[in-house]
């Protein structure tokens, strides 16, 4: 039997040189810079580089020469091959002829066939998506009788997606280059854990993983790793979220963290050495450790959330605002400072909450989303509702006035504490939500403006106790 034919065979293939740069986003993309040596003719020639990503953006390639005599290179024609070989391609491109296949029966003998692959069912870029269509002995079957078997493989073939290219150079000889390209399905994001202590105060240990993710279908080894954490503008769908079966590997800790400083309007993490980055691989990386980083722990009674003055005229429908929920939320709040032990800009990512039990143990209390963090801002973490605390609100009053255009309502809030032992102070969050003017004539208690249209009360409840705030507010428009 011959050797297949191929459009493209005995071609100059680039050599690899030092590991790849790569710089992941955390929108689900990477660049890849690499460095590759080219054996040139003078004049056109046509060149492969192989082995790249199966999600590479080929309108994004860029060459650049790294030699110091320059060879005048120029990019004249490319093709991306993403269709490596495999059974299925063999068999299509060897439709028409004669192939053996071998069939493995119950009793661990081999029958061979051989037939003429009428059709083999492999269709480009779609994979087996039809059936084969084989004629043995006059016979026509739409199966395969058993494992093809080949007659060896052309020196041309494509086995990992590659870049073909035509290429003109001023002179022949080994030109060192860098290709740089975009790819999908690279990505990363931050996870963070705070530990509280077993008893009492509000100080937290806090630590920081980054989670690298390579889908792309290659390795990229010895590979000098940057992260970009911000919001970079990018046509592309949605970034992926799915997770096949993966390898797992975890950094060791090292005194060595990740380097972070500012570029443009984002933030770069520069990996502190080369690492290796697996196809299907999910790798993580220590770069924040923090401990005694002090917080604010509180709780916080924010029945009416979504309700809001919306900014047209005044909303008189007397049902609106008079559901409200009962539990009371946990919340926290930590100074991104650097006399606080922090002081350093946090990509966004999951915040999980420990709390070390009387056994020395830490138990998970729950987690959050938290969105990039510039130094010196305040993260706040909503982790959740109190077992032991319970809220309840009514309305207690409410009359309108459309000829004065005035109105009139009022609230009773009670607040229980089932804690035995442990007395609590409960943060109110009332939205002011009926119109642009307010006033408050009556109070149980004093209340803070926190802006236009919203009020707290800062409330004292004791053990296995209970606490009541009233207000009536007048509105006018």
């Amino acid at each position: 039997m011959k050797k297949l034919v191929y459009l493209l065979t005995a071609l100059p293939v680039s050599a690899l040189a030092a590991g790849p740069q790569v710089t992941i986003y955390n929108d689900g993309f990477a660049t890849v810079k690499e460095e590759r040596t080219l054996t040139l003719a003078e004049g056109v020639s046509e060149v492969r580089v192989t082995d790249m990503s199966r999600q590479l953006e080929p309108d994004s390639v860029m060459i650049r020469e790294m030699g110091a005599d320059p060879f005048g290179l120029r990019i004249l024609e490319q093709s991306f091959v993403n269709d490596p070989l495999t059974e299925g391609l063999l068999l299509h491109q060897l439709e028409g002829q004669m192939v053996r296949f071998e069939e493995k029966r119950e009793d661990g003998t081999i029958k061979e066939h051989t037939g003429k692959v009428i059709r083999s069912g492999y269709v480009p870029g779609e994979g087996m998506s039809e059936q084969p269509i084989i004629e043995e002995d006059g016979a026509v079957r739409f199966s395969l009788p058993g494992q093809p078997v080949f007659e060896g493989i052309d020196a041309g073939a494509f086995l990992k997606p590659s870049l073909v290219w035509q290429l003109a150079a001023q002179k022949a000889g080994e030109c060192p280059i860098e290709v740089a390209y975009v790819t999908a399905g690279m990505e990363w994001e931050a996870t963070y854990n705070l530990v509280m202590p077993a008893e009492g105060g509000d100080t937290f240990d806090a630590s920081g993983w980054i989670s690298l993710q390579n889908e792309t279908g290659k390795d990229f080894r010895d590979a000098e790793v940057k992260l970009i954490a911000g919001d970079v503008q990018k046509v592309q769908p949605a970034p992926m979220r799915h997770r096949r079966e993966v390898m797992f590997s975890m950094g060791a800790v090292a005194e060595a963290m990740p380097e972070e400083r500012a570029f443009d309007e984002f933030h770069l993490y520069t990996l502190p050495r080369p690492v290796v980055l697996r196809n299907n691989e999910l790798k993580q990386v220590e770069f924040l450790r923090a401990p005694g980083v002090k917080g604010l722990r509180y709780y916080t009674y924010n029945p009416m959330i979504g309700t809001a003055w919306r900014g047209r005229g005044a909303n008189t429908d007397p049902d609106y605002g008079t559901t409200a929920d009962k539990k009371v939320g946990v919340r926290i709040e930590i100074e991104n400072r650097e006399d606080n032990g922090l002081g350093v800009p946090l990509p966004k990512g999951r915040m999980r909450l420990y709390r070390t039990d009387v056994d020395g143990r830490r138990e998970f209390t729950g987690e959050n989303e938290i969105d990039h963090l510039p130094k010196n801002e305040k993260l706040k973490l909503d982790m959740g509702s109190a077992f032991d605390l319970v809220g309840e609100r009514k309305r207690t009053d409410f009359t309108v006035d459309s000829t004065a255009k005035r109105i009139s309502e009022s609230f009773e809030i009670k607040l229980r504490n089932r804690k035995e032992k442990e007395a609590v102070e409960i943060r109110v969050v009332e939205p002011l939500y009926r119109a642009a003017n307010w006033a408050i004539p009556v109070c149980s208690q004093e209340f803070e403006k926190i802006d236009s249209h919203t009020i707290e009360f800062r409330v004292p409840v004791p053990a296995d106790g209970e606490a009541v705030v009233t207000y009536t507010v007048n509105y006018s428009w």
